[in-house]
């Protein structure tokens, strides 16, 4: 009987498994979307506007740059500033020649020539806003509860921003920021300290239209957890401010909606988000990304400071592979295998790991510019 079962249940696991395909909502998509990403500020340039192409929902694609395109910004003066392509969909205004200026609108123009069809598109104008200056970067220590360590919970990073607008001009923020990060190998290697530096991946943005105020108090822009060694000797986050208008915050909010979203079937695609770019030869045609003009604002701030718990990815356990004698021959030394530790005359500590024996690997031995501002 119990035989009899256990051939049921795996009759019906077949059966279920065997009924399982992949289910493509059936869509009116075009086969291809323009993908425009942009961003002039009131800072010195060049500006860059990217170009690339992806496919609908349910076919695996990554994008593709749009070589080849006429691609032009004018302003509310009359002015028109022509881009020259790079890189392939890389498009860069001459710094010489253009800045933007705030108070003044910019239009973005598009003449595609290869790829898809030759077609128009052209931006909405957008007005350059002024923005205020950061009042404050700063951070605070917390401590990550539930993995305790050594009767000690390790310790992460709060990174803060306080600004406000006293001409209530400012109603709606972004940010974004870069940080670097000093870290260094265990071991007496020639490359032994380096820097490295990652951008941002979140959407910061905020509103104080709704507000009495144009203030904005502790708005948390990142958690530095202890899982990676950004704090383990010196850290330096460099936080951007952008002003933008309402229809480019409600972009960025749906952007951040769906990025917080697990991505079920019903889930709005991006492709329902609305650009501030559309195809003049063909009305119909969806675009996606944005052409964005912002005034822009900076502040950095240092942190060194000792926190709990960072973590470590060049442990003795990591890293060593074996402890050979001075004299042996040690075959394909700098290409699969480097010396970690070098007692002469007696033995020598051995690598399969360059990243233990180089910190190349990860980063550049040369020191930021402004990586001694602190001081």
């Amino acid at each position: 009987m119990l035989i009899k079962r256990k051939r049921i249940l795996i009759l019906i696991v077949l059966l279920i498994n065997s009924c399982i395909t992949q289910f493509i909502p059936a869509t009116n998509e075009s086969q291809e979307f323009l993908v425009v990403e942009g961003l002039i500020t009131d800072q010195p340039g060049p500006y860059t506007i990217k170009l690339s192409k992806t496919l609908p929902l349910g076919i695996r694609s990554t994008a593709t740059p749009v070589k080849g395109s006429v691609v032009t910004i004018t302003d509310d003066l009359g002015s028109t500033i022509s881009l020259k392509e790079t890189d392939a969909g890389t498009y860069v205004t001459d710094s010489a020649v253009f800045s933007g200026k705030t108070g003044r609108s910019y239009t973005l123009h598009i003449y595609t020539n290869s790829g898809i069809s030759r077609r128009n598109y052209e931006s909405l104008p957008i007005e350059m806003k002024p923005v205020p200056p950061i009042d404050s970067v700063y951070y605070e220590k917390i401590e990550i509860t539930g993995n305790e360590m050594w009767n000690q919970n390790p310790e992460g990073c709060l990174v803060y921003l306080d600004t406000h607008d006293p001409t209530n001009q400012c109603n709606y923020y972004r940010w974004e920021f870069t940080d670097t990060w000093e870290f260094r190998l265990p071991y007496e290697v020639p490359n032994n300290t380096c820097w490295t530096s990652s951008a941002s991946d979140e959407i910061n943005i905020k509103s104080t239209a709704s507000l009495s105020e144009a203030r904005i108090s502790k708005y948390l822009l990142s958690f530095i957890s202890n899982n990676s060694d950004r704090l383990t000797v010196k850290y330096s986050i460099l936080v951007n401010q952008y002003s933008i208008n309402e229809d480019e915050y409600v972009y960025w909010d749906k952007l951040r909606n769906i990025s917080q979203q697990v991505g079920g079937l019903y889930d709005m695609i991006p492709s329902a988000i609305s650009s501030n770019v559309r195809c003049i030869s063909n009305p119909d045609e969806k675009v996606l990304g944005y052409f964005s003009v912002s005034a822009k604002k900076s502040r950095r701030i240092f942190i060194k400071d000792h926190f709990y718990g960072q973590a470590n990815p060049y442990t003795n356990d990591a890293c060593i592979a074996d402890t050979v004698s001075y004299s042996d021959y040690i075959p394909n030394l700098g290409s699969t295998v480097w010396v970690l530790i070098d007692h002469f005359p007696s033995y020598k500590v051995i690598t399969y790991t360059r990243g233990c024996a180089d910190c190349t690997t990860r980063g550049t031995t040369r020191e930021p510019s402004y990586w001694r501002d602190d001081k």
